[in-house]
C-alpha cells in the first residue's frame, strides 16, 4: 500500500514538474525566429581600403591555386604564409 501511495505521489511530482519547466524550456529549444529582409540592419559599405584588400586576396587566390596546381609551391608553405608575402608583394611593401 505504501509503495503504490509513493508511485503515484512521485507520478503527480513528475508530471507538476514536467509541467512546470516545459514553457519555460520551450523558448530556448525552439530556433531564433529569422528576422524579415526589411527589418534587417543595413550593412556598412565597405571602405575603400576593405575593397582594396579584397581585391589583393582574390588576386593571392588565384596565384595560389595556380601555383599549387603547377607544384611550385615550397615544402611547408601554407596559405597565411603565402598571403602575408603575397599582399605585402601587391601593396609594394617588398
Amino acid at each position: 500500500m505504501l509503495r503504490i501511495a509513493f508511485a503515484a505521489l512521485l507520478a503527480a511530482g513528475l508530471a507538476a514538474t514536467t509541467v512546470m519547466t516545459t514553457p519555460a524550456q520551450a523558448q530556448y529549444d525552439k530556433p531564433a525566429a529569422k528576422t524579415e529582409p526589411a527589418q534587417e540592419k543595413a550593412k556598412k559599405p565597405l571602405s575603400p581600403g576593405q575593397v582594396a584588400m579584397h581585391e589583393r586576396q582574390k588576386k593571392c587566390a588565384a596565384e595560389w591555386k595556380e601555383a599549387k596546381a603547377a607544384g611550385k609551391i615550397e615544402k611547408g608553405q601554407t596559405w597565411p604564409k603565402y598571403w602575408s608575402a603575397c599582399n605585402k608583394r601587391l601593396k609594394g611593401g617588398a
